[in-house]
């Protein structure tokens, strides 16, 4: 239903955008961004079928690093 977008380079890997995804579509990156951030990452293999566009990983994420489209 929905398709999320992260910018790596741009997230700081706050992880306020895991906490408030209600169907755990995101998750923290075990990998590093090029300022040493461990950004946020889709973990499911169907975003699609998972998300459900309710915008809020994009509305908390204080770095405007995520967008959401339906």
């Amino acid at each position: 239903m929905g398709t999320v977008t992260i910018d790596k380079e741009s997230c700081k890997g706050c992880g306020l955008c895991v906490a408030f995804c209600n169907k755990q579509v995101l998750a923290i990156s075990n990998g590093l961004n090029q300022a040493g951030h461990h950004p946020a990452e889709i973990c499911v293999a169907d975003v699609a079928d998972n998300c459900t566009a309710c915008f809020r990983c994009a509305l908390m994420c204080p770095d405007a690093a995520i967008t959401v489209e339906k």
